[in-house]
């Protein structure tokens, strides 16, 4: 594992693992210029960083909006080349906040490949308390947990939004109490509804009672996109002065 400040050490095969992919797909996007070049280290083995799984998470995502290689390439050269893990996980999270409602039921097996890792029933029970999968019908609330080789080929089925997966699995490795991430969950649930119907309202005695369906449409889609970079530039910065008076005070 590496963060921002420290040197990559992912190899292509733990990157591919992260990623939820295949070497061989790592390759191809490298070949394409899509992914940075590794740090080449002893025995020329290529070492990759958190940034290399952060933009490999946003093109695998940018491909689920429809884009073509060659605009995935044209929209990449158009970023600013420092950007960090997380300003390019903020930079997806905007672009998957367009995809649409899709759910899709997949085995634990293929779960696990999406996820890069294997997922243990602890796991599993925090990514279904998060909303980011639920158990399809039929299939136990509760596992095992074997080790065993034949427990991850198991017919379990679960029902999970690509959009969010990737979410999901990040925070299962954050530093805190299972119980603050609901909370937490929680708090963005309850302020961003409120906000939505506060706009929602503004929305409706902009255009009036007598606008057709057509222009009031055309306004929301219009309004959306400055919507979702308002409130994600605000977000930022709010939380940024909050950890600052908080660090101030400690």
């Amino acid at each position: 594992m590496t963060t921002d400040t420290e040197e990559p050490t992912l190899t292509v095969d733990e990157l591919a693992a992260r990623a939820g992919l295949t070497v061989r797909t790592v390759r191809f996007y490298s070949s394409k210029g899509l992914l940075p070049p590794p740090v080449i280290g002893p025995r020329r083995v290529g070492h990759y960083s958190q940034q290399h799984l952060a933009r490999l998470a946003l093109i695998e995502e940018l491909q689920r909006q429809g884009m073509t290689l060659a605009a995935i390439e044209r929209h990449l050269q158009q970023l600013p080349a420092d950007l960090s893990a997380q300003d390019l996980a903020l930079h997806r999270a905007v672009v998957a906040s367009w995809a649409p409602d899709a759910a899709e039921d997949v085995t634990r097996e293929e779960l696990e490949r999406r996820a890069g890792r294997r997922l243990g029933e602890e796991d599993l029970e925090r990514l279904v308390a998060m909303n980011i999968i639920e158990r399809a019908e039929g299939t136990p609330d509760s596992l095992d947990g074997s080790d065993s080789p034949d427990s991850l080929a198991s017919p379990d089925s679960f029902r999970v939004d690509p959009a969010l997966l990737a979410l999901g699995v990040q925070l299962l490795d954050v530093p805190l109490a299972h119980e603050s991430i609901l909370a937490a969950r929680g708090v963005l649930l309850e302020h961003s509804r409120a906000a939505a119907r506060e706009l929602s309202a503004l929305l409706r005695e902009a255009v009036g009672e007598h606008e057709s369906v057509a222009a009031v449409k055309s306004l929301s889609a219009h309004m959306q996109p400055l919507v979702v970079q308002a409130l994600l530039t605000t977000f930022q910065r709010s939380l940024k002065a909050e950890l600052r008076e908080w660090l101030k005070e400690s």
